[in-house]
């Protein structure tokens, strides 16, 4: 990956009461310049907007920005219909998708929608299989028949066109082994960035799966969802007694993102604002106006 491929997207809020402000930020951002977009998946949860329902109707109110689902809740939406979904928003798109995945976490709610639970061993293991899976259901070719422990199809044949990257939210060691032998990014659990002990321990992992299977580890983005205020002054710290990044300046971003590209190989950054409506927007702004060109220029040199 070079350094030209660094991504910066922000994540949305996607609840029915967001509706008024959410294609406002995303169109915003496209006119910005920003690479993605980002939305939850909690199906379980009335007030949110179906995921995938909105990131179609997203994508087709921009023109360049891409979306991610961050990260989908694979027990509720079945591999075979879901490599329909990306393969279908990819081409009505022209490739402005990327798959997010996960194994699934809130495994209580997920019952709750008539789902049958899984062990975390057998949640892993067929989210590996999907994502094996809807490789196979794209790129045009011959039917599949795929006979897994956890998908079986018949002479179902593929999308003409390719699935589109893959980016997991693996958190457990045989998850994290799963996403080096078969996905295309990492974005590491709950908010870790990349001074965290979270990426030390993790990412080893990853790497010494991908190179057990032939691949080339560097292959393999990390992106990372963080929070943080954007704000006029300099702080005095911009890490609390955790270690974890809690903003600063726009200087102070540059200078940090900046870092986690050249010195800790960072490949994408996905902004959470903590605001909401005109807060939102403001933060938006300044992020993808002030900060992301400072830190496209700044690695580029």
């Amino acid at each position: 990956m070079s350094r030209s491929d660094v991504v910066f997207g922000f994540g949305a809020h996607s609840g029915f009461g967001d509706l008024p402000d959410l294609m406002r930020m995303v169109q915003q951002a496209d006119r910005d310049g920003l690479d993605l977009f980002s939305l939850s998946d909690h199906p379980y949860l009335g007030e949110r907007l179906d995921a995938y329902a909105a990131l179609g109707f997203l994508l087709g109110g921009t023109r360049h920005i891409g979306g991610l689902v961050n990260v989908t809740n694979l027990p509720t939406r079945p591999a075979p219909m879901l490599a329909r979904t990306v393969t279908s928003l990819s081409a009505l798109s022209n490739g402005r998708v990327v798959l997010g995945m996960g194994a699934g976490g809130l495994w209580d709610r997920i019952t709750d929608m008539g789902v049958p639970r899984q062990t975390p061993g057998d949640a892993v293991d067929a989210f590996e299989e999907a994502i094996v899976l809807i490789r196979k259901l794209s790129g045009g070719g011959s039917p599949v028949t795929h006979e897994g422990r956890h998908y079986q199809v018949r002479r179902i044949e593929p999308a003409p066109v390719a699935a589109p990257p893959v980016w997991t939210g693996s958190n457990g060691p045989k998850s994290l082994a799963a996403t080096g032998r078969v996905a295309d990014g990492w974005i590491p659990g709950h908010a870790a960035d990349w001074r965290s002990e979270r990426y030390r321990a993790s990412r080893p992992i990853i790497d010494e799966a991908a190179a057990a299977v032939g691949r080339d580890p560097r292959e393999i983005r990390t992106i990372y969802n963080f929070p943080g205020r954007i704000t006029d002054r300099s702080l005095t710290a911009t890490r609390d007694h955790d270690g974890r990044w809690i903003g600063g300046s726009a200087d102070q971003w540059i200078e940090e993102l900046t870092g986690a590209v050249l010195e800790h190989d960072a490949s994408g950054f996905m902004l959470f604002s903590s605001g909401h409506g005109a807060s939102d927007l403001t933060t938006l702004a300044r992020w993808a106006q002030e900060i992301v060109p400072s830190v496209r220029e700044a690695i580029a040199k």
